[in-house]
């Protein structure tokens, strides 16, 4: 079984960054470019993916491997009030659109996770930020669910293994903070 995981995992992974290399590349580009211009990278999901959202997004503020000055970043999935606000008078579908039509602006990077990819209050919080012209990026998993209809960008992990799609999600998360990190701080040094 152990090894079994370990294959699964890392086919999944190496399968998907066949795929998407040239696309992370461009998204850590996007969220450098962000940056730049005073923008942020807004992250946001449930369950796990709340959770990945939380980790990535501390990555961003706090220090992924640079001792440097703090990034833009904020995880949706933090605020107990403004979730259950949200949830309470405009019902759950509402709780990440909420806090986009007052948190986002247009020099954002708006990242949801949804391994289905049909999450009703992922693809509402894209839409809500496609209105106000932030670049919506979507990380799903299966066939991609309803996801690649909402967002500008989406990344699919072609399983149906809830564990491997989480899994190839902070891989790439991981890169991709890195990536930012040299594009915002080329002449930092790594610890």
């Amino acid at each position: 079984m152990v090894r079994e995981y370990a294959r699964s995992s890392r086919d999944g992974i190496s399968a998907f960054f066949d795929r998407y290399a040239d696309d992370v590349i461009a998204l850590a580009d996007a969220m450098v470019e962000s940056l730049k211009a005073g923008g942020k990278i807004v992250f946001f999901g449930n369950g796990g993916s709340a959770a990945d959202s939380q980790h990535l997004a501390t990555e961003i503020t706090g220090r992924y491997l640079k001792n440097r000055p703090a990034l833009a970043s904020v995880a949706l999935t933090t605020d107990t009030s403004s979730l259950t606000a949200s949830g309470n008078d405009f019902g759950f579908d509402q709780v990440f659109a909420r806090q986009v039509e007052a948190l986002v602006k247009k020099e954002d990077v708006v990242v949801g996770m949804s391994t289905s990819g049909n999450s009703p209050n992922v693809l509402l919080a894209f839409d809500a930020a496609r209105r106000i012209g932030a670049l919506t990026v979507g990380w799903t998993g299966k066939d991609g669910g309803r996801m690649p209809d909402h967002c500008d960008r989406v990344f699919i992990v072609p399983t149906p293994s809830t564990p491997i799609i989480q899994q190839v999600h902070m891989t790439m998360g991981h890169l991709i903070c890195g990536m930012v990190e040299d594009g915002m701080f080329p002449n930092e040094s790594g610890t």
